[in-house]
C-alpha cells in the first residue's frame, strides 16, 4: 500500500457510506497525532512496518464510525470555537451552530455600559454539557471581567465538564444540580443555554443517536417541555434587566416568544449562518 492513499482510500470509503470524508482526516490525525493539515506529511515519513500497523489501527476506527459512533466519541475531543473539547459517551457533541450563541452573549457584554457594572458581569450556563458555551465565555476576551457559573445535572456530563474546565484552566464553578432548583439565592446578569429541545417524534441520523437522549430531546409534541423549564429558571436567576440568550429547534421560535412573553421583554428571534431561526434572546422584565 502507497502510505499517502491511506487518507484517500479511507475518504472514498466514507463517502461510498454517506459519511463525512472529514472524517478520515480526523481518524488518521488523532492516530498520528498531528492536526488534520499534516496528515500527508506524517504519511510519507512512515516505512512499510509502521504503514501496516497504522493500517490495522485505523480500519479498527472506521469499524466504529460505519457502525454509526461519532467520530468525537472515538478520538475523544470535539473542536468549538478557539478550543478542544474532551468529549465521549454521556456528553452531547458540542455542535458549531451553537458558537454563534457565544457570539451573542459576547456581543451583549461587549456592549454593555461600564458606569452600570459595579463587579464582574456574573454568567450562567444552564444544561452546560460539556461545558463548550461557560468555558469559552469564561477564556475569550468579553470586553468586560465575566464571573461563569455552569449548571450541570447529568452525573456523566459533569464528569466531562470538570475535566474540560481543569484541562482549559477556564475559571467556571461547577453547580452539578438540575436547573429547576440551581443557585436558589443567587441573581445573574446573564442566562445563557443550549436545552434539550428536539421533539421526540423527530428521527435523529445514528450517529446522533450515540449521545444521551436526555441532552437532546425536549418532550413530546412541539418538544418546548424541557425549555419551558430552563426558561421558568432564567426567569428566577436573573436580574431585572438582565440578558437571556437560549438556543432552539427551527420551528419553536414562536412557542419561545410565547413562553417568555410573561417575564420578559424585547424577545427578539435570530437566525443562524443558514438563516434558519435558531436563537432567541430576551430582557428579564421588573419583578411585580
Amino acid at each position: 500500500m502507497i502510505r499517502k492513499d491511506l487518507l484517500h482510500i479511507t475518504k472514498d470509503y466514507f463517502k461510498a457510506q454517506d459519511i463525512p470524508t472529514v472524517d478520515a482526516d480526523l481518524l488518521l490525525a488523532h492516530l498520528l497525532g498531528c492536526n488534520k493539515g499534516e496528515v500527508q506529511l506524517r504519511l510519507m515519513k512512515l516505512d512499510d512496518e509502521q504503514t501496516q500497523e497504522l493500517d490495522r489501527e485505523l480500519r479498527r476506527l472506521v469499524l466504529r464510525r460505519q457502525t454509526g459512533e461519532p467520530t468525537q466519541y472515538i478520538i475523544g475531543t470535539a473542536p468549538f470555537r478557539y478550543l478542544n473539547l474532551h468529549v465521549g459517551p454521556g456528553v452531547l457533541i458540542p455542535r458549531p451552530e451553537t458558537e454563534s450563541l457565544v457570539e451573542l452573549v459576547k456581543n451583549h457584554v461587549i456592549g454593555l455600559d461600564p458606569a452600570t457594572l459595579i463587579k464582574p458581569v456574573e454568567i450562567i450556563d444552564l444544561g452546560s454539557g460539556s461545558g463548550a458555551i461557560a468555558i469559552s465565555l469564561a477564556t475569550e476576551d468579553c470586553g468586560k471581567e465575566v464571573d461563569l457559573t455552569a449548571v450541570e445535572h447529568s452525573p456523566e456530563a459533569c464528569e466531562w465538564l470538570e475535566r474540560n474546565v481543569v484541562a482549559t484552566g477556564a475559571k467556571v464553578r461547577i453547580v452539578c444540580d438540575d436547573v429547576a432548583t440551581a443557585c436558589m439565592d443567587e441573581r445573574f446578569d446573564v442566562v445563557v443555554a443550549n436545552p434539550p429541545y428536539i421533539p421526540d417524534s423527530e428521527l435523529l441520523p445514528i450517529n446522533v443517536r450515540f449521545e444521551p437522549e436526555a441532552a437532546l430531546f425536549g418532550g413530546k409534541g412541539d418538544g418546548m417541555s424541557v425549555p419551558h423549564l430552563f426558561i421558568e429558571a432564567a426567569a428566577r436567576l436573573l436580574k431585572c434587566g438582565g440578558f437571556m440568550a437560549f438556543e432552539h429547534h427551527e420551528s419553536q421560535a414562536a412557542a419561545m416568544a410565547q413562553a417568555l412573553s410573561t417575564d420578559f421583554t424585547e424577545i427578539k428571534n435570530i437566525h443562524d449562518l443558514t438563516g434558519r431561526p435558531r436563537f432567541t434572546t430576551a430582557i428579564r422584565k421588573k419583578r411585580e
